[in-house]
């Protein structure tokens, strides 16, 4: 890294970028470079809107604010989107970018935790941080529209859009618009269709709505909101007193944090009812702009497939008539059902197992591993639940041979044939999936094959194999039905689709059963029982029914808590439950109200579970749109403005389609691809269906970054040792060996992070090199969405880049400006050629997000200027203009030092002159009296005249002809000939 001396005091070096960006960042914050107007609101300047004409809506991922502050890795999308929204401005657009916080979150409640901190000053100091780091960075946010999820005024609307959801079902009969069937509707609207009877009462005695309590009008209409409890199982440990999600449950069925058993609860939580939205968040995918790869990740989550409900008669221990529905992808196999398998946590168990001893069948290899417990079914079933409470839904439905299950002690009924059929719980079916229970097709099915040979169960074949299948596997694939009829119905002979229609035609005739679409995709898991969230905005009254609280005394805000832990328990007490922090502050929870209904002031008890930080993150990017807005969370106006569908369909989407508005750009990690980007697409298709807003989806556009990885470094144990400390030594064979503390470690690859202690921090490229430079190394390290591996040693290329950039304007000596005046220098047509062909690349780089090779582009451009005398004004000012995307401080400062007021960003982007690109040039040998003297570069189709022209002013030939010119013989374009006087 060179630095300033005496002889070049303005060589442009770390320090004078520090001095220039520091500077430039002060001025845009003070002048309000970046701040978007708005069409209405408290920011209302809708002169200033019309005069920019096209909009841009650019938004990044929402940060979470670590305390380890940022590492070079985060900031790549950040500067991507900057460059982007920078370039567009300059395209005269109105560009809406903006950054908040994602604050709520486990890692500063841990953190409390363990130091009775508050949450929200470790957060805000975390803040604080990270606002400083991307503030060196230059980053063109519009710093008006900052927010973070704990700020009050923030959540006041999260707990406001909670309530419009809350206050809501889904009308699968309801026409939309657009003229398909389904939308969310007021609760209202369906208590007038109840009151009115154009809707039956949801009873079993036939009683009106008029005829219900009030209680049980509540409980009537909890069944249909869109927000509501349920029982549903959670993974529950009692050693830390919270439930965990999936990602922090180990395969061994213990607590990451702290190693305790974790157990598979049925326990009362809110739930999102998503599911109600599956065709349409499946369906609408067709409609954005997305890599299809995150397109096929979110089809599969929601998991959309066609078969058929079947229902297989049982009869209960209590003599009852039941059934246990399944759902199939392959009815035409039904025939082949020799077996059935609930999941332990389906609430038939306990009437299928009966009391006493096995009865009689029943094999000695169905009754449980655990010789202790198998003595009766209640015994053996028991202990299976338990093993299986213990399991994550991973570690459940890992493949291979070592299937477990117990007998439940009760056969079904096949309804096809009417075989009876065993039935059995084992935890490779999940309750959260289907219905909870299969029925089992060996001949057809791996798993099921596996099961059935490890329990002595008949195999029946359902379709023929093909030639040279093994005999001792399931089939798979497709073929004909075989095996497959009865003396009503006969599948044989028939292929896969023909026989799913005949059988769905016949189990629906005989009320067996129906064709139905499935989902994979389960409602929504929206309670925590953590402190450091949003506090729901519910309350119930003695009776147990919910109310919400008051608009007017939203926000709901967080009191103080004596203790941040939940309460915990001996870690082995499964039948323990949750009690959140929020319980132990008995005021805010008990209150006394008048709602205003009649009945006066009434006690209410309020939810002591939070929201998930899923919440904030659901809704952000219309807050960013309108966030001094007292009123609503965002002016229809602004959004309407700024999320408008366009005319035209969306790029990338099929030809046909709508478009369904939304953000222009939204640029992050493929790790959110699924459940952020579906959370928030459910949550702002709730707001379309109820006339808050008008566009339909999130995000039009979506671009999936890669990641920065470093190397990283791990010792004997496996552990990762700082990468900072390793010391690079020679080793016996002339490869490198790699030394931390005196020990050889390994060298691997990874994402660059804390957890590996390969973080470098931006402050040390700040230090080292400048803003700039780290700006434009990390944009030239490759495609954006691939990931990179960093290395520090390199940056230093791009320091140089600029540096002469640099010098090709400003003297390092004097300070004084190199380039040419107008006319001074003129570039040749060569250097023009090339200039306008950069221009013509750059624009359609930028615009496609294909940074490192506009940058590519650039440093071509400017070697070709650094080997002229006087680099010509025209070719500088232009490669200024579209550097300043990338690099915004230099080119502010060069573009000033050129002679120029009010800054770079709305300056217009250079544009190519196609007539001044000559694709291909010629050499023109120039004679004097014969004998060759000069050459020059053409191009291959100019006129006689004009060569005739450009030869003459040669500073050779007007040497050679000081005294005049007697003939001048032009061959276009190779030879011209001149003769003096």
């Amino acid at each position: 890294m060179s630095e300033q001396t005496n002889e070049t005091p303005f060589r442009y070096t770390a320090a004078m970028a520090r001095d220039i960006e520091v500077a430039w960042q002060d001025r845009w914050e003070e002048e309000g470079t970046f701040n978007a107007p708005n069409p209405a609101g408290p920011w209302a300047e809708p002169e200033s809107v019309a005069d920019h004409g096209d909009k841009l809506v650019v938004l990044d991922m929402f940060p979470y604010p670590s305390g380890a502050g940022l590492h070079v890795g985060h900031p790549l999308g950040y500067i991507a989107t900057d460059v982007y929204s920078r370039f567009h401005r300059m395209l005269g657009k109105n560009v809406l970018h903006a950054l908040g916080y994602d604050a709520f979150g486990l890692p500063a409640e841990q953190y409390a935790v363990q130091t009775g901190q508050h949450p929200r000053k470790t957060t805000e100091e975390n803040m604080t941080v990270m606002r400083r780091q991307l503030r060196r960075l230059g980053l063109g946010f519009d710093n008006r529209r900052t927010f973070a999820t704990i700020d009050e005024d923030y959540y006041r609307w999260t707990q406001w859009i909670f309530l419009q959801i809350w206050d809501a079902w889904y009308d699968e009969s309801a026409v939309r618009d657009d003229g398909g069937l389904g939308r969310a509707r007021p609760i209202s609207e369906l208590v007038e269709e109840l009151e009115s009877g154009r809707r039956a009462v949801p009873t079993d005695d036939g009683r009106s709505w008029a005829e219900l309590t009030e209680t049980e009008q509540a409980k009537a209409l909890d069944a249909f909101r869109l927000a509501y409890q349920s029982e549903a199982p959670v993974n529950w440990c009692p050693g830390l007193g919270t439930v965990l999600s999936n990602e922090e449950v180990t395969n061994e069925g213990r607590s990451e944090r702290g190693n305790f058993p974790v157990f598979r609860r049925n326990l009362s939580q809110w739930m999102m009812r998503i599911t109600a939205y599956a065709d349409r968040l499946a369906d609408d995918l067709d409609r954005v702009d997305w890599p299809e790869k995150v397109k096929l990740m979110q089809r599969n989550w929601i998991g959309r497939s066609q078969g058929a409900r079947v229902r297989f008669p049982v009869v209960t221990v209590m003599g009852e008539k039941a059934d246990i529905e399944v759902f199939t992808t392959r009815p035409d196999t039904l025939f082949g059902a020799t077996f059935m398998v609930i999941a332990p946590e389906h609430p038939l168990v306990d009437s299928l197992v009966p009391e006493g001893g096995w009865p009689e069948g029943s094999h000695d290899d169905w009754k449980g591993d655990d010789s202790a417990a198998s003595a009766t079914p209640r015994a053996a079933i028991d202990a299976y639940q338990l093993a299986a409470s213990r399991k994550n839904d991973v570690e459940r439905q890992t493949e291979g041979k070592d299937k477990t299950g117990v007998f439940t002690g009760t056969w079904a009924t096949n309804p096809l044939n009417g075989e009876a059929i065993p039935v059995f719980v084992a935890d490779y079916v999940l309750m959260g999936y289907g219905t909870g229970a299969i029925m089992a097709v060996p001949g057809q099915d791996v798993r099921d094959w596996e099961f059935a040979e490890k329990f002595s169960l008949p195999i029946i074949r359902t379709v023929q194999p093909t030639e040279g299948h093994p005999d001792d596997e399931a089939f798979t694939g497709e073929g004909v039905a075989i095996n497959s009829a009865n003396d009503e119905v006969s599948l044989n002979g028939l292929h896969v689709a023909d026989a799913k229609a005949r059988v769905i035609e016949y189990l629906q005739d005989k009320g067996l059963g129906e064709g139905t679409v499935n989902y994979r995709i389960r409602d929504w898991l929206f309670s925590r029982q953590r402190y450091w969230g949003e506090p729901f905005p519910i309350m119930f009254d003695e009776d147990g029914v919910s109310h919400p609280v008051p608009d007017d005394q939203l926000p709901l805000t967080l009191p103080d808590v004596p203790d941040y832990s939940p309460k915990t328990f001996d870690p082995d007490d499964a039948q323990s439950s949750p009690e959140p922090p929020l319980s132990r502050v008995p005021e805010w929870v008990n209150v006394e109200l008048d709602l205003g209904d009649g009945r006066g002031r009434r006690r209410f008890r309020r939810e002591t579970n939070t929201m998930p930080n899923w919440a904030g993150s659901c809704w952000y990017y219309f807050r960013y749109l309108d966030p001094a807005n007292q009123e609503a969370f965002v002016d229809p106006a602004n959004e309407a403005y700024w999320l408008a569908k366009q005319p035209t369909p969306v790029e990338g989407a099929p030809a046909g389609t709508r478009d369904p508005g939304g953000v222009d750009l939204y640029v992050g990690g493929v790790e959110h691809a699924v459940l952020h980007l579906l959370y928030a697409r459910f949550w702002h298709k709730v707001l379309f269906d109820l006339g808050h807003v008008q566009s339909e989806e999130p995000f039009r556009t979506y671009f999936a970054q890669g990641y920065i990885q470093a190397y990283a470094y791990t010792d004997s144990r496996g552990q990762y040792v700082p990468a900072a400390d390793v010391i690079e030594e020679p080793g016996r064979d002339g490869q490198p060996t790699y030394v931390f503390d005196g020990q050889l470690v390994n060298r691997e690859y990874g994402k660059i992070g804390k957890s590996l202690k390969n973080m470098v921090s931006p402050d040390d490229m700040y230090d080292g090199f400048g803003a700039d430079t780290f700006r434009v190394y990390e944009m030239s390290m490759g495609p954006l969405e691939l990931s990179k591996p960093w290395e520090t040693r390199a940056v230093v290329g791009s320091q140089r880049f600029l540096q002469r950039v640099w010098r090709n304007v400003v003297d390092e000596v004097t300070g004084q400006l190199r380039v040419g005046g107008t006319g001074d220098a003129e570039p040749d047509q060569a250097l023009t050629t090339q200039l306008h062909q950069t221009i013509a690349g750059v624009r359609e780089d930028f615009e496609g997000l294909r940074f490192n090779t506009a940058i590519a582009k650039l440093i071509e451009l400017n070697n070709a200027v650094t080997k002229l005398d006087v680099p010509p004004r025209e070719v500088m000012e232009a490669l200024v203009l579209m550097i300043a995307p990338v690099a915004p401080h230099i080119a502010e400062e060069l573009w000033a030092r050129l002679g120029h007021t009010g800054g770079v960003s709305y300056v217009p982007f250079p544009v190519s002159d196609p007539s001044k690109i000559v694709e291909e040039q010629v050499t023109c040998v120039i004679q004097i009296k014969g004998k060759v003297r000069d050459r020059i570069e053409v191009a291959p189709d100019i006129t006689e005249d004009r060569l005739r022209e450009l030869v003459l002013a040669r500073d050779k030939v007007k040497a050679a002809t000081a005294d005049g010119v007697r003939t001048v013989i032009v061959r276009a374009p190779k030879l011209v000939n001149v003769v003096p006087a």
